[in-house]
């Protein structure tokens, strides 16, 4: 061995050296193995048979959206709505579901900002599922918010985002004026939608013990909490996104899709007049 070779260790050409990354791909791999297999039971556990989401007609109806927000889009343009005037212009920030981008919800977002409110959304990019260091970084984004915008938000969730905002309402009630869920899986069994296989293999957790805390999903926030639901819905069924009265304060029902309540203009208007409910508790 030469000088270079003794000193610094093996050579590079030393078969010694070449084992040693082949050993730690190795591992590697069998810990990706392993977590696969993991994710997969996780995904095919049994349903439990009192929970259920919509039938798999529903489900495939949600194809139709994207031709029924263009439908919709269109009628709009052609005999426009305006969206009712708010007595005072509030803080909004809008919670995208699981697996999507904020961006899904501009059509919300320009709709209310139109009416005159100041809209953000949640700041995290995609939404595929929670971690405690997220959902801490969120609570501290709404805070933040708060306390720049001096007055508390109204937190709009589509999905998966509404059980992050009536949780974050029982986190920091002070934070937060109005909740508004949409198509949100908050009541009963939380297998009682179309996603949940797909949210437990992505997530690595049941969607029992998600890492946000305390899990409140099911109980009423501190603050005034309205769902919105559909009888259409194809993902989540709509017993679990309308609620018990003791689990929220009012439930709004509309003829939308799932994905539809991204931006659907019923959706938009009704948020809107749901905000306005705010000036009338405070006239």
């Amino acid at each position: 061995m030469s000088r270079f070779g003794s000193k610094f260790g093996p050579k590079i050409g030393d078969a010694r050296v070449s084992r040693l990354p082949d050993r730690g791909v190795a591992e590697v791999l069998r810990d990706w193995q392993r977590e696969v297999s993991r994710r997969g039971g996780l995904a095919f556990q049994p349903r439990p048979s009192e929970a259920r989401g919509p039938a798999w007609p529903r489900l495939l109806s949600e194809l139709k959206t994207p031709y029924e927000m263009w439908r919709a889009g269109r009628a709009e343009r052609r005999d426009p709505v305006a969206l009712p005037a708010p007595a005072l212009s509030r803080p909004v920030m809008l919670l995208p579901g699981f697996g999507t981008h904020p961006a899904r919800m501009n059509g919300l977002r320009h709709a209310l900002e139109g009416a005159g409110h100041r809209v953000s959304d949640w700041g995290l990019g995609f939404n595929f599922g929670p971690s405690a260091d997220r959902f801490d970084r969120l609570c501290e984004r709404v805070v933040t918010l708060a306390r720049r915008e001096g007055a508390p938000l109204v937190l709009v969730g589509w999905s998966l985002g509404g059980l992050f905002a009536r949780e974050i309402a029982h986190r920091h009630p002070e934070a937060v004026a109005m909740v508004i869920t949409m198509g949100s899986p908050f009541s009963g069994d939380r297998r009682a939608n179309n996603a949940w296989r797909a949210y437990q293999a992505i997530t690595g957790h049941t969607v029992d013990a998600p890492p946000v805390g305390d899990q409140f999903f099911g109980l009423k926030p501190p603050v005034p909490t309205v769902a919105l639901w559909s009888p259409r819905d194809g993902i989540v069924s709509p017993r679990s996104s309308c609620g018990r009265p003791g689990e929220r304060d009012r439930a709004v029902a509309l003829r939308c899709t799932h994905l539809g309540f991204a931006g659907h203009p019923d959706v938009a208007r009704a948020v809107a007049s749901v905000i306005m409910t705010l000036d009338q508790d405070n006239g």
